[in-house]
């Protein structure tokens, strides 16, 4: 593996980015240069490095002589290396705000309205139960006034479906109660030409939702999840609950 080079060598990159070497120096540096890949790096990161050599007069205590003066007097190794320390700690911060960035917007993508939201989040594995203001799924399912409620006497699955139009198609939000686990499910929009559609697909664990009777408040909160379809609402004839096996648990009239 590569080693870091020396304190000299460190120096020889700052000077070097700056454009305070002698001839001969920069000569002796390049010749180095062409087989270290550390100091290549460095200086790819210090490049561009030129128009800070402004502040250097600034530093207390520098003694480096100001601009429009001969830069034949170089600023200390002491100067340089805290030059250099403070313009690759800046670019490394600007790269890590780039990447927390980049991150938040793949948890947005992620974890956006058609992502399942437990009102429980009980999905991790925790004992903690999340609230349910937290839950992006549940606050749209109270949002909207269109919503359609069935219980199955077989299963005893209980579902009701929220619905809005969009330019889309429709986005439907389910709440489902009553439902035991180990299960995975999804939710089928059925269209009045007989077309299937998955709006969205999801694991019921073994402690299940929605159950009036559990003995903990993850599987007393029902689950909510949204999806949404191509087809319109008026284009629906009901939507089903089917576990992957081809077990209907509930059906909905649209």
């Amino acid at each position: 593996m590569m080693g870091s080079p020396g304190p000299n060598e460190h120096e020889t990159v700052g000077a070097y980015a700056l454009g305070i070497l002698d001839d001969a120096e920069a000569t002796a540096f390049e010749v180095h240069l062409a087989t270290c890949e550390w100091c290549a790096q460095q200086l790819d990161e210090l490049a561009g490095m030129e128009p800070m050599l402004a502040a250097l007069a600034d530093l207390p205590g520098s003694g480096t002589p100001a601009i429009g003066e001969s830069l034949s007097a170089k600023p200390s190794p002491r100067v340089v290396n805290k030059l250099v320390d403070e313009v690759a700690e800046r670019r490394a911060q600007k790269r890590r705000r780039s990447f927390y960035m980049v991150a938040a917007a793949a948890a947005l993508i992620v974890g956006g309205p058609f992502a399942a939201m437990a009102a429980s989040g009980g999905d991790s594995g925790g004992d903690a139960p999340r609230t349910l203001a937290a839950s992006p799924a549940k606050t749209q399912f109270d949002a909207l006034d269109d919503k359609v409620t069935a219980t199955d006497p077989t299963t005893d699955v209980s579902a009701t479906v929220a619905m809005q139009e969009k330019d889309w198609g429709t986005e439907a939000i389910l709440e489902l109660s009553n439902v035991k686990g180990p299960l995975k499910c999804s939710l089928i929009a059925v269209g009045k030409n007989g077309e299937r559609e998955t709006l969205s697909s999801w694991q019921v664990p073994a402690w299940g939702y929605g159950l009036p009777d559990a003995k903990t408040e993850k599987a007393k909160n029902p689950l909510y999840i949204g999806g949404g379809a191509a087809q319109a609402p008026n284009e629906i004839d009901h939507f089903e609950v089917m576990t992957f096996d081809g077990k209907k648990l509930v059906q909905v009239d649209a």
